[in-house]
């Protein structure tokens, strides 16, 4: 008897095989990339709906913290004011000279104005608006909030009593839709005064025929078209930007890495939204000729 447990082999598992380790793998890659965006998505909803929700109860009760608003809006646009002329004006130039050889060659050069201003109306001053606010203010909300994450400041405020979604989520978001608003504006005005002083001086076009063109296609719409989406761009922005900043973790470098995936998302989310209003307004309220 001894003789024979002796001999006796331990029991060898059984190796997976093929199809399972591809099962697994599969399986990991749902968790490490769908999964983690499916739950990344859902948390930031829930942020901008109590964020919007403090927003509205904070000033209903005479209690929002205007000075952090004030001091977010003078942060916002400091940087990105600069960034957003260097930006509009080649953009402005580069549709001028584009649509000015397209209409030299369907000899349509009256209609220079109208589709130079209307370019830079309804694409170019949103698309611009969508870059700066996702490059200069969302990476600045990124790494403020996630320098205090790291730090344990947000843990602090919230053992404190003091809840962070109302005390910094709030204002940051007012503030982002409130610069957005003015960069888009700043954008339409410089985008339309660089195309017009292009065409006339430089391709040598008539003032009149430009100015009468754009004032015979455009219409208000379309300016507040252009606000408003600057408005949802910048709401979409300071959520992301906010939700990451307060997830961030791994010290220094994860700051770091938290930055680049709220301006990479931000980019992304902001140029899908884009194509979507601008395809509702173009099926709502299609151009007109005055």
């Amino acid at each position: 008897m001894a003789l024979t447990l002796e001999n006796q082999s331990p029991a060898v598992e059984p190796e997976p095989g093929e199809l399972d380790r591809i099962g697994a793998s599969l399986r990991g890659l749902w968790r490490r990339h769908p999964q983690r965006s499916l739950e990344t998505l859902g948390r930031q909803v829930e942020l901008g709906r109590d964020a919007l929700a403090q927003l509205v109860i904070s000033i209903l009760r005479a209690r929002f913290p205007y000075r952090e608003f004030i001091k977010q809006c003078a942060f916002m646009t400091s940087v990105s004011a600069a960034p957003t002329v260097l930006v509009a004006i080649p953009i402005a130039v580069v549709v001028s000279i584009q649509v000015g050889a397209l209409v030299d060659q369907v000899g349509a050069t009256t209609f220079i104005g109208a589709v130079a201003g209307l370019g830079i109306i309804r694409q170019g001053a949103p698309l611009v608006t969508s870059l700066m606010i996702a490059g200069a203010v969302g990476s600045a909300i990124t790494a403020d909030l996630g320098s205090r994450t790291i730090r344990e400041e947000i843990d602090a405020m919230m053992v404190m009593g003091v809840d962070p979604v109302r005390r910094l989520v709030a204002p940051r978001i007012a503030a982002a839709v409130l610069v957005s608003m003015l960069l888009c504006g700043f954008i339409v005005f410089v985008g339309f005064a660089t195309a017009y002083l292009f065409n006339v001086y430089a391709q040598s076009g008539t003032p009149g025929s430009f100015i009468g063109s754009f004032a015979s296609f455009a219409v208000a719409d379309d300016l507040v078209i252009a606000v408003l989406k600057a408005a949802v761009f910048g709401l979409l922005t300071a959520v992301i930007a906010c939700d990451t900043g307060l997830h961030a973790h791994g010290g220094p470098g994860g700051v770091a890495n938290a930055v680049n995936s709220a301006v990479v998302s931000s980019a992304l989310m902001l140029f899908a939204t884009n194509v979507a209003l601008t395809q509702l307004y173009n099926t709502l309220l299609p151009t007109k000729v005055v």
